[in-house]
C-alpha cells in the first residue's frame, strides 16, 4: 500500500507540474515592461511660434503664430532600428498676428504628416513634420514686397522633440519653417519665408 500511495502522489505531481509552470509564465509576462512602441490613436495640441523673415522678401517680417492641431495615428514601425516609431496625419488651423510687416494678420489651415521616432518606454520622442494648406491675409499690393492678394497657399515644416509627462500630457519644443505666397496668381508674386522656435502642449486620447 505504501508503494501505491507514493506512486499516486508522484503521478499527481506530474500532472500539476505543467500547470505550475504555465501559471509562473503568466505571472512573469504580466509584469514585464512592454517592448511595443506607444502610439496614441488620437491627440490634440496647442502650439505657439515666433517667426522671423529670412530670405526672398525686402520686408523684415515678424509673426506671432498660434496653431491648433488634431493628429491621428497612421501606421507604426515596430522593427528595432533608428526608424522605429509611428506616423500621424494632422489637420490644423492657424492664427498669426503679423507684428512686423505690411500686413496685420494671417489665418489659414493645413493638412500634413508627422513622424515620431519613438522607442518603447521613451519619454523623449524626436519628430519631423510637413504639410500644405491655404489661408487669407489683409494684403497691400501697392507696397513693395507685400502680398499681392488676400488668398495665399502655405507650407509648414518642423523638427523637434516631445516629452511625455504622463499618460495624457506631452510638451514639445522645436523649430518651424513657414512659407506662404499666392502661387503666381499676381505679378509680382512676393513670397514670405519664416523661421523660428515653437513650443506647445499635447493632450493624448488612448
Amino acid at each position: 500500500m505504501k508503494f501505491f500511495r507514493i506512486a499516486l502522489v508522484a503521478w499527481l505531481l506530474s500532472l500539476l507540474a505543467p500547470l505550475a509552470v504555465a501559471a509562473g509564465d503568466r505571472i512573469s509576462t504580466k509584469f514585464t515592461a512592454s517592448d511595443e512602441v506607444e502610439a496614441p490613436s488620437f491627440e490634440v495640441a496647442s502650439e505657439t511660434a515666433y517667426l522671423v523673415g529670412i530670405i526672398g522678401n525686402p520686408n523684415s517680417y515678424e509673426v506671432a503664430a498660434q496653431f491648433y492641431t488634431a493628429r491621428w495615428r497612421w501606421g507604426v514601425v515596430e522593427r528595432d532600428s533608428w526608424l522605429q516609431g509611428y506616423n500621424q496625419v494632422y489637420a490644423l488651423v492657424m492664427a498669426e498676428p503679423i507684428t512686423r510687416g505690411p500686413e496685420n494678420h494671417y489665418f489659414g489651415i493645413s493638412l500634413g504628416f508627422r513622424y515620431n521616432f519613438a522607442k518603447p518606454g521613451a519619454r523623449f520622442v524626436p519628430y519631423v513634420s510637413g504639410g500644405l494648406g491655404l489661408g487669407w491675409l489683409d494684403s497691400h499690393a501697392n507696397i513693395n514686397g507685400a502680398q499681392g492678394q488676400d488668398f495665399t497657399f502655405n507650407i509648414l515644416t518642423a523638427v523637434g522633440v516631445s516629452y511625455k509627462m504622463n499618460d495624457h500630457w506631452k510638451l514639445n519644443a522645436g523649430v518651424l519653417y513657414q512659407h506662404f505666397s499666392n502661387g503666381g496668381q499676381t505679378d509680382p508674386n512676393p513670397s514670405v519665408n519664416l523661421l523660428g522656435p515653437q513650443i506647445g502642449a499635447t493632450y493624448v486620447f488612448h
